[in-house]
């Protein structure tokens, strides 16, 4: 089991930018697949970006392909979001989940342990 604390959000205006960071603590962590999800008021939680243990399989979700980039820094433990370019409908609370599979997944399933969530709230 690994927990999970995101900081980093806040309110920003629509073409904008927001890091968001995970920390994790446990020893674990870096053999943990990271994923972030996001779910806006009266919307089921969706996939946004995953990363694996070394970085090398990423997935993005379409609707923030090429303007969220996900990272890891395994020496601190520690997964981010860089969101750019940012619009009203990327407004939502979001999640960083943490799962012991091999390659990355676009199921909330497949992740046992979550963070409480971080506001970002983007004005039009």
């Amino acid at each position: 089991q690994v927990q999970l604390v995101e900081s980093g959000g806040g309110s920003v205006q629509g073409g904008g930018a927001l890091r968001l960071s995970c920390a994790a603590s446990g020893r674990t962590y870096s053999s943990y697949t990271m994923g972030w999800f996001r779910q806006a008021p009266g919307k089921e939680r969706e996939f946004v970006a995953a990363i694996s243990r070394r970085s090398s399989n990423i997935d993005y979700a379409d609707s923030v392909k090429g303007r969220f980039t996900i990272s890891r820094a395994n020496a601190k433990n520690t997964v981010y979001l860089q969101m750019t370019s940012l619009k009203h409908a990327d407004t939502a609370v979001y999640y960083c989940a943490a799962g012991e599979m091999v390659v990355v997944s676009r199921r909330a399933s497949a992740y046992a342990d979550w963070g409480q969530g971080t506001q970002v709230t983007v004005s039009s």
